[in-house]
């Protein structure tokens, strides 16, 4: 057991880093779903996407827009797959983090 920790030590580690160096991130893969990306000029106004979101993180605003509340999404892809005008895709940006839950909404007013 001993001989186990004492090569556990001296192992490179198996997680890998977010970052390398300052303000460079290690790349993402490209099924990975981030930050949503909402095109307004592509929207045709179908409410497919608020109809099959699971969480309910799709609202439609009171000038029937759509929100996008991203405290509540679960990055599924569903809205994606079911937007007949693609108007609806995925970043790779996966830094969300904020202390504010407005800076996280996708809003089109």
């Amino acid at each position: 057991m001993i001989k186990k920790a004492l090569s556990a030590l001296f192992r490179k580690p198996v997680t890998k880093k977010s970052f390398t160096k300052a303000n460079e991130f290690v790349p993402v893969s490209e099924s990975y779903r981030g930050k949503i990306l909402f095109d307004p000029d592509l929207c045709i106004g179908c409410l497919l996407c608020t109809r099959t979101c699971p969480t309910g993180a799709i609202k439609i605003t009171e000038n029937k827009k759509v929100a996008f509340e991203l405290d509540k999404c679960i990055f599924c892809g569903q809205c994606k797959e079911n937007c007949p005008k693609n108007a609806i895709d995925f970043s790779s940006d996966f830094l969300m983090v904020t202390r504010n839950r407005e800076e996280i909404k996708t809003s089109v007013n």
